[in-house]
């Protein structure tokens, strides 16, 4: 946790389970994510990882993920982190912005 006078941030680091793993796994990973709903509300939250998510081009899932997609169709932890992301108002921001093409 930084903290500063008037500025709180809380950064949280992760690594998903792959998609070849059990459901039980992945299932226990995003409701130990669940800590984000103890942290105060005016803190600043970051959530950086590995999610092993392929985020589609799901017209349903721009306002989360933006623009620039690199897959056409979404995996289960796309599904997920979606899913994550929006029951925390979050915003997913790897995929907001372009990127050039050697970072793709």
């Amino acid at each position: 946790m930084l903290k500063g006078r008037w500025l709180h941030i809380i950064v949280v680091i992760v690594h998903a389970a792959s998609e070849d793993k059990s459901e039980e796994l992945k299932d226990s990973f995003y409701e130990e994510l669940e800590v984000f709903d103890h942290f105060p509300k005016y803190y600043m939250k970051i959530l950086l990882g590995e999610f092993k998510a392929k985020l589609g081009k799901d017209d349903i899932f721009k306002p989360i993920i933006g623009q620039a997609i690199l897959h056409q169709d979404s995996n289960e932890n796309g599904f997920r982190l979606v899913n994550f992301a929006i029951s925390k108002y979050l915003v997913v921001k790897s995929t907001k912005f372009p990127h050039r093409n050697i970072h793709e």
